[in-house]
């Protein structure tokens, strides 16, 4: 008997024994537990309180009178609570406060506290305060874990400069960063903000605009979809093709991005600008542009062109810097170097110019050519006068040279002389005054069209009437010469004034095509002639 237990025993020593092997082994296989990242979790703690009571089948502990608890560094007093130990967590109700550290001070009605995630729910009558600023709302959940504080019932948060409210709100007392969505107001004393969404830092007093926003102040007003504003400084950065309008709306600037600053009325523009002068009817354009809303300049540069809509027919103006200046009554437009301009009934070309919409005058300097139907007049300087439809006289200072085309291939009538002056009628020249050093080639018709000659005259003073292409009346002063030489005795270089250039492939032929560079052919360069104007001689 005593045999047959001693066996057992050293059996089951045996069974345990591989029993022990195989777990060892499967232990072994499996791998190692992975730590949780997230802290460990405290017990909330019961500091402070005048009574303790207990309900029968109520599983919290009811404390009143002076309630305090405390968990992670933070205090939390109020009235009366109900501690759920089990959970660990608690609801707090009547003059409730929450203190972590000496930053963050949040004060409401009731607060129901989870330990285990660390989320603070607050509601009704809620108060957050940091160092910087102070958010109200009726329903505030602080996330105590990521130090972030959100609402979703309409809030508000105020500062020393603005005060913003939405319907939703997020708040973090680290970073000061402030986000707020549906329904945003931003309230300073100059002006509101009506967004979208919007983030605002309450230590910078920076906002960034991050959704469809509008701002509003005596002096204007701006849309825009896109940017930071900063509130102290009322610098912006709009991006989106934002706009901004001046308080009357007459006044728009639109560009890709905007660089403005509320303050000083001074804007600066990257990437397709367009400013526009709804009452003065003129619009200026450029991929880069400056405005300044007091002054109402405008500068334009890079594929910049200008269209005054005011008359009967838009003039477009193109140069490679443009400058508009507009007041309540007119309108100056100045552009410099490669200039061109069309309008249906006259086109032109030039280094500078200068249109007063005072007088309705372009000024044209620098190699300046117009035409206007068949006619080329080209000289020193060129003052254009405007109406309502169309060209009424252009006055050739220095030197002048007039050509007009016929209709018969390779024919041209000329006239040249120091100074001229053209009168125009429903767009065609009817009237020609030449004062100096007058010389003038023109074909002489009989009654039926029929083609005379070529008749050449010089004299001191020279006055012309034309319709349709025909010399109606002559009248010369002082002495003159003159010599009529019939067609099959015409020479080819009798045909043409010393000074001829025509220069037709120059002309603008549309709104589109004043963006090509003036560049005449080498053997029609001219070199500067006397008493050539500079930039700065363009004025009224």
């Amino acid at each position: 008997m005593r045999k047959q237990r001693l066996q057992s025993f050293r059996g089951g020593i045996l069974l345990f024994g591989l029993l022990s092997l195989m777990l060892a082994s499967t232990y072994a296989q499996q791998p190692p537990r992975q730590q949780s990242a997230d802290p460990p979790v405290e017990i909330v703690e019961m500091r402070q309180a005048d009574l303790l009571s207990k309900r029968d089948g109520f599983d919290a502990q009811i404390f009143t009178g002076n309630v305090v608890f405390y968990h992670e560094g933070a205090f939390m007093y109020c009235d009366s609570a109900y501690l759920y130990q089990q959970a660990n967590s608690f609801e707090a109700f009547s003059n409730v406060r929450m203190e972590q550290g000496d930053t963050i001070f949040v004060y409401g009605d009731y607060l129901h506290y989870d330990g285990n995630i660390r989320l603070a729910r607050l509601r009704d009558n809620i108060r957050m305060e940091d160092r910087t600023a102070t958010l109200f709302t009726d329903s505030l959940d602080y996330d105590r874990t990521t130090n972030l504080g959100y609402y979703f019932d309409g809030g508000m948060l105020v500062d020393e400069k603005n005060e913003l409210t939405s319907y939703w709100g997020q708040y973090s007392p680290d970073t000061k960063e402030a986000l707020f969505n549906d329904s945003v107001k931003l309230v300073n004393e100059d002006y509101i903000i009506y967004a979208d969404t919007l983030k605002y830092n309450t230590e910078s007093k920076f906002v960034d605009i991050l959704g469809p926003s509008r701002i509003v102040s005596d002096s204007g007003y701006v849309h825009t979809s896109k940017g930071w504003y900063n509130t102290v400084t009322d610098d912006s950065k709009l991006l989106d093709r934002s706009e901004v309008y001046s308080n009357d709306g007459t006044k728009v600037l639109i560009g890709d991005t905007i660089l403005y600053n509320r303050q000083t009325g001074q804007g600066e523009v990257f990437g397709d600008m367009f400013l526009e002068d709804k009452a003065q009817k003129a619009i200026l354009r450029g991929n880069y542009g400056y405005y300044d809303e007091k002054t109402e300049y405008g500068m334009a540069t890079d594929k910049a062109y200008a269209i005054d809509y005011s008359q009967g027919d838009s003039l477009y103006v193109h140069g490679d810097t443009l400058i508009m200046k507009t007041d309540s009554i007119y309108r100056d437009v100045k552009a410099f170097y490669n200039v061109r301009f069309y309008r249906s009934d006259l086109q032109g070309v030039c280094d500078s110019l200068h249109y007063a919409s005072a007088d309705s005058i372009l000024y044209m300097i620098g190699d300046p050519v117009i035409w206007s139907d068949n006619n080329q007049i080209l000289g020193n300087r060129i003052d254009v006068f405007l109406n309502d439809s169309t060209i009424e006289k252009a006055i050739v200072r220095d030197y002048a040279l007039a050509i007009q085309e016929r209709m018969e291939e390779d024919q041209f009538n000329q006239l040249s002389g120091r100074d001229m002056t053209a009168f125009f009628r429903d767009g065609e020249l009817y009237h020609v005054l030449v004062e100096g050093d007058a010389v003038s080639l023109y074909y002489a018709m009989q009654e039926d069209s029929t083609i005379i000659g070529l008749n050449r005259m010089e004299s001191a003073y020279l006055e012309m009437d034309t319709e349709k292409d025909r010399i109606t009346k002559l009248k010369t002063y002082s002495a003159t010469s003159g010599v009529m030489t019939p067609l099959p005795l015409l020479k080819p270089e009798e045909t043409r004034l010393k000074e001829f250039v025509w220069l037709n492939y120059l002309r603008p032929t549309g709104s589109d095509d004043i963006f090509r560079r003036n560049e005449r052919r080498s053997s029609e360069a001219t070199e500067p002639r006397r008493g050539r104007f500079e930039r700065e001689d363009i004025t009224l």
